[in-house]
């Protein structure tokens, strides 16, 4: 990886982490989430945060508890930070134009939640020719079709392995 490379954290939020209703393995998550964000600014890696805006009635609504990045992974002074309201990051933000701008070619994507805004996000950023470090064990979901989230998670994994790099947390290596 190269020092045009950026950690990308999608949609780390509050209400993904709430105690009542956690995606799968979500202790497991943040703990992986906080380890990466340590490891990028430590090197002083660029660091982007994405956060989704839900509907009126959605835990992740704009400006309700669950919607502010997790305090665990709160954005520092110089790190991007865009609100979304697409599954896709760059389909409803400038993201795509900043990473340009700041020379960007490479983006390690982690977070939330698997089968909707990572999966989207890691298209996305593929079709903008950027390469992409999947954190295969860094992002999760809910149980949904009478799957198991990490079952969820690994589905997204397979499915885009021959397009991305799949690492797990403690192999990346962030430069």
């Amino acid at each position: 990886m190269s020092s045009r490379a950026a950690l990308l954290l999608v949609d780390a939020q509050v209400n993904m982490f709430d105690p009542q209703n956690p995606v799968a393995d979500a202790e497991e998550l943040l703990e992986r989430l906080t380890l990466l964000l340590g490891k990028a600014r430590a090197i002083r890696m660029p660091v982007v945060f994405v956060r989704n805006c839900g509907g009126l009635n959605d835990p992740d609504r704009r400006d309700a508890p669950g919607w502010e990045i997790h305090p665990g992974l709160a954005p520092v002074s110089g790190e991007l930070l865009f609100d979304k309201t697409t599954r896709d990051a760059f389909a409803s933000t400038g993201l795509g134009e900043a990473l340009r701008a700041r020379g960007i070619k490479h983006v390690v994507i982690a977070g939330l939640q698997s089968d909707h805004c990572i999966r989207a996000t890691t298209l996305g950023a593929l079709g903008l020719g950027l390469q992409v470090t999947l954190v295969s064990d860094a992002h999760s979901t809910y149980p949904a079709g009478g799957k198991l989230g990490r079952d969820i998670s690994e589905a997204i994994n397979i499915e885009l392995e021959d397009r991305v790099k799949l690492q797990r947390t403690h192999d990346v290596k962030l430069l």
